[in-house]
């Protein structure tokens, strides 16, 4: 890898939702984005690393790949990691840390894999190591090919830099971008949640509406890189004035806390104006005045909260409001649990791929325009 020739760049995702990411990543003007399990991969230099980490909604995090080679024992791998260009990416006065992994390899221990690697780091560049630092080394040795990735997100994507309000079993932001555009949002029609929880799936919705950069409020680990340019980062995260959409984003819930952890996660990300919360429980629910849009709900489900089968009413209840009340809008519905779906009596299309989310798999459920 030398700092002109582009290389591989890894944007990460939940499985299931890698269709969804290489969508976005195309629209957002990335050259040739290729899906993979786990993620899309993209061909670039610097520049385009960090504009991955600003601009892409979607994306977990976001991986330089730096090197590649063959290995099929220890002491070749300790040869190899030394030939590695490490100074050309990191720097000797920033502290890092390996994380290796093995799969179908001569080499099989994880741990030892990642000792070689940061000895062979600390070997040629002087780089100290702590557990805790901000720069990761990832090391993955799959059929005996050894691939070295740089981390340059640092905290998870997902930490957007706003949000100091969650409430139990939250959404990421990631997978609700990556939901909205599933269901076919791009920033030029009305959204309803009327479970918002903590307001994510209307605080995306007004972001994207708003064309506001989802890492404008963060630092990343790329910053701590040598081939970070500051002037240029300063440059490309210079915020541009955009006329304010004439659109609103609207959540409602029946706990007041959920309400009040919304208003102020919408205060801390800018889209205040373009937002409205409001408690209020499924029966209280109308269209907002205006052209119809997409509502869009991650209600409780199943396990998630303990809930199980006494939630059918709920999903009755809300399918019903939805049929009744809202003709000509889309409904989106992510739920673990397919009777729970089809509870609603909703027109769904045929369902996506299930994605893994706090420890068990949901799928989003969508339907056409509502008659």
């Amino acid at each position: 890898m030398t700092n002109d020739a582009p290389f591989d760049i890894f944007l990460a995702t939940a499985p299931g939702l890698e269709p969804m990411l290489c969508d976005e990543v195309r629209h957002k003007g990335f050259n040739s984005p290729k899906p993979v399990p786990g993620g899309v991969v993209i061909k670039g230099r610097w520049p385009e690393v960090w504009r991955a980490n600003l601009w892409v909604r979607g994306a977990g995090r976001v991986l330089a790949r730096i090197a590649s080679f063959r290995v099929v024992h220890l002491a070749q791998l300790d040869t190899l990691a030394h030939r590695v260009p490490w100074a050309e990416v990191l720097r000797p006065d920033v502290p890092f840390r390996v994380e290796a992994s093995c799969a179908s390899s001569r080499i099989w221990h994880s741990g030892a894999a990642a000792e070689r690697i940061a000895t062979a780091i600390r070997d040629t560049l002087g780089a100290p190591e702590a557990p805790d630092a901000a720069i990761t080394v990832m090391a993955r040795i799959e059929n005996d090919l050894c691939t070295i990735s740089v981390d340059t997100s640092g905290e998870p994507l997902h930490k957007r830099g706003y949000k100091e309000a969650v409430n139990a079993a939250p959404l990421r932001e990631t997978m609700a971008a990556l939901f909205l555009r599933q269901c076919g949002f791009n920033g030029s029609e009305p959204v309803v949640d009327p479970m918002c929880g903590s307001g994510t799936f209307v605080i995306e919705a007004a972001e994207i509406a708003a064309r506001l950069n989802p890492g404008r409020a963060r630092h990343f680990a790329f910053e701590q890189l040598a081939t970070f340019d500051k002037a240029a980062w300063q440059q490309m995260r210079a915020a541009k004035s955009r006329p304010a959409p004439m659109l609103r984003f609207h959540g409602s819930d029946r706990d007041a806390g959920a309400i009040a952890m919304s208003r102020a996660n919408a205060e801390r990300a800018g889209v205040t104006a373009l937002t409205e919360f409001r408690q209020a429980t499924i029966s209280e629910l109308v269209p907002p005045e205006g052209p119809p849009g997409l509502v869009i709900v991650n209600p409780p489900y199943g396990n998630r909260l303990g809930e199980g089968k006494a939630l059918t009413p709920l999903y009755r209840a809300l399918g019903q409001v939805l049929l009744t009340r809202f003709a000509g809008w889309r409904v989106g519905i992510v739920t673990a649990e397919p009777q729970l779906a089809h509870a609603t009596g909703l027109p769904f299309l045929p369902p996506g791929a299930p994605v893994p989310h706090g420890g068990l798999r949901v799928t989003l459920y969508r339907t056409g325009m509502l008659g």
